[in-house]
């Protein structure tokens, strides 16, 4: 980890090479991809160094890593982008939102003296989300349509002065996701898809996996979290470099 985006980028360079026994002259070409990509100019090591579309890596990856045709893929990382992709190599972003990662890291910074996120994750697993979200059997004894007694009411409506910092940090985590899921599900309605694949590092959470699902049977949708998909993106900036027609 550093700060400074080219520091980043030289150093995991540098690390991934070494660490898999790579020497620079078996590289043909990089690829380069990610928001901080715009601060590399020049080639890296000397090497054939060319910039590709984040949004086009997202969606080539997300598409390779679960083999469909279509899909929306979202990308959870600090913050959320969304992408539609297809496997003629039509990508179009379809926006996002602010919460994500930096959220997550962030509230807990503040609510739990806590900035590492497998602590914050491991902390969670003893939370209890009935002492700090509002749910619908709070609020309604007859759910209408597809509304279920469990499902949040609103998040962090009804945090009670037991809650615990395990309660709290399951609170923070499941609203991170449930946000994005909504969002996600938006997006993926207005195009009439239900497969959604998730990528980036929130993929590693461990409660994703049981709170995407919550939403796939609330919902009627497909959320998938594939193997490897927290490398989704630099999967798909690889690919790329394979095919030209998904240069930027």
């Amino acid at each position: 980890k550093a700060a400074d985006p080219v520091a980043s980028v030289y150093g995991g360079f540098g690390k991934f090479t070494s660490q898999n026994g790579i020497a620079l002259t078996d590289i043909e070409r990089v690829m380069i991809t990610g928001v901080g990509s715009a601060y590399i100019s020049s080639d890296i090591y000397g090497l054939k160094t060319e910039h590709v579309s984040e949004f086009v890596s997202t969606g080539r990856g997300g598409l390779y890593l679960t083999g469909l045709p279509e899909a929306v893929i979202v990308s959870m990382g600090t913050g959320t982008a969304l992408v539609h992709a297809k496997s003629d190599g039509t990508t179009e972003y379809l926006g996002g939102t602010g919460v994500g990662g930096g959220t997550l890291i962030g509230l807990s910074k503040k609510l739990l003296d806590m900035d590492t996120v497998t602590h914050i994750t491991e902390l969670a697993e003893d939370g209890d989300l009935s002492r700090v979200d509002l749910r619908i059997n709070d609020i309604s004894s007859s759910p209408a349509g597809r509304l279920t007694e469990t499902m949040t009411a609103s998040n962090f409506g009804n945090i009670s002065d037991l809650a615990t910092k395990s309660d709290i940090a399951l609170g923070i985590i499941n609203l991170v996701f449930e946000t994005i899921g909504m969002v996600s599900i938006f997006a993926a309605r207005n195009h009439s898809i239900r497969n959604i694949v998730l990528t980036g590092n929130m993929t590693g959470v461990k409660q994703a996996k049981a709170i995407f699902s919550g939403l796939n049977s609330l919902f009627d949708m497909n959320f998938i979290i594939p193997e490897m998909s927290r490398f989704g993106t630099v999967i798909g900036a690889a690919l790329s470099g394979i095919d030209s027609t998904y240069f930027e």
